[in-house]
């Protein structure tokens, strides 16, 4: 759906890549602050990663893909903005712990954790593979909590934001997306509890649910077997630009917002997954008999 392309090379060691920001005042809503983005070597993470740097703070790149991850490095800093990089598992908290420690030693401290990385998924749960279901879970659900677990020291100090990238498929199970619901849902909530457990800290923990976004040529997610296939079809007149994706998440941690909902079809969702549920019921069994091809 809209994550980092979760086939792009194997796991391995975190290892940090350094780059000096240059010698100029930033200048913009985010100056002097750090942000840490995940799974910012492609797609929305770059955007999001690229449009905190244009606001004036100074970013943490991170990804699996040690090529892709170093191209995106050098394009930003050939731009003249402040940022490092990280080559990183977010489901290894070791390497989670590498991540944070390249914020701090890079530029000091840090005041933003956008845990954007997952894996996505096209297959129906009585086809997938336990270990495929597993794999999704873990990349969304650790792939959260380890990246926030190593950085929660450092925000408490700078009483900083954290946002998790979930999707509007949490708001309501969607065929052929068991695992990816399944764990979106999961940081949705996870949010709110530790809005409520750790309200003294001062931290800002919100949740944005993407909707339909263009997705890079090679994006893929898995299918019942853990092979890696196209995502879904989807009408281009209902995507959002990953650039405007990215401009809606700059907002929602500016504002500190609790939610965003990102699109009138995921409002659509709220509203009648909280008033009128067997209504919402309804039109998913429908459009799985007339438009399969939707989820398939």
């Amino acid at each position: 759906m809209f994550d980092t392309n979760p086939m792009a090379g194997t796991l391995l060691t975190a290892s940090p890549t350094l780059s000096r920001p240059p010698a100029v005042v930033r200048t913009g809503p985010f100056a002097g602050q750090v942000a840490i983005v995940t799974g910012s070597e492609s797609g929305i993470g770059r955007e999001t990663a690229r449009a905190l740097c244009e606001n004036g703070a100074a970013v943490v790149l991170n990804g699996r893909n040690a090529e892709r991850l170093e191209q995106t490095r050098l394009a930003f800093a050939q731009a003249g903005l402040a940022v490092a990089s990280c080559q990183a598992d977010v489901t290894d908290y070791a390497d989670c712990e590498r991540l944070i420690d390249t914020a701090i030693r890079e530029f000091g401290q840090l005041n933003i954790l956008i845990t954007n990385a997952s894996i996505s998924m096209r297959a129906y749960f009585a086809d997938m593979q336990p270990e495929v279901f597993r794999q999704v879970l873990d990349s969304n659900v650790y792939g959260t909590v380890y990246p926030l677990k190593a950085a929660l020291p450092h925000l408490t100090k700078t009483r900083g934001s954290v946002t998790f990238i979930s999707s509007i498929s949490a708001l309501n199970g969607m065929p052929s997306g068991s695992a990816y619901c399944a764990g979106k849902a999961a940081v949705a909530n996870l949010a709110h509890t530790l809005r409520l457990e750790l309200d003294h800290t001062g931290i800002h923990f919100g949740v944005v649910h993407i909707g339909f976004t263009q997705n890079d040529a090679d994006k893929r997610v898995l299918d019942a077997a853990g092979r890696p296939v196209p995502i879904a079809h989807r009408p281009p007149r209902w995507q959002k630009s990953q650039g405007q994706v990215a401009g809606i998440i700059l907002k929602h941690i500016r504002r500190r917002r609790q939610r965003t909902v990102i699109s009138a079809l995921g409002r659509l969702i709220v509203l009648i997954h909280t008033y009128l549920p067997r209504l919402g019921d309804w039109v998913v069994l429908t459009t799985i008999r007339r438009l399969r091809h939707f989820y398939e």
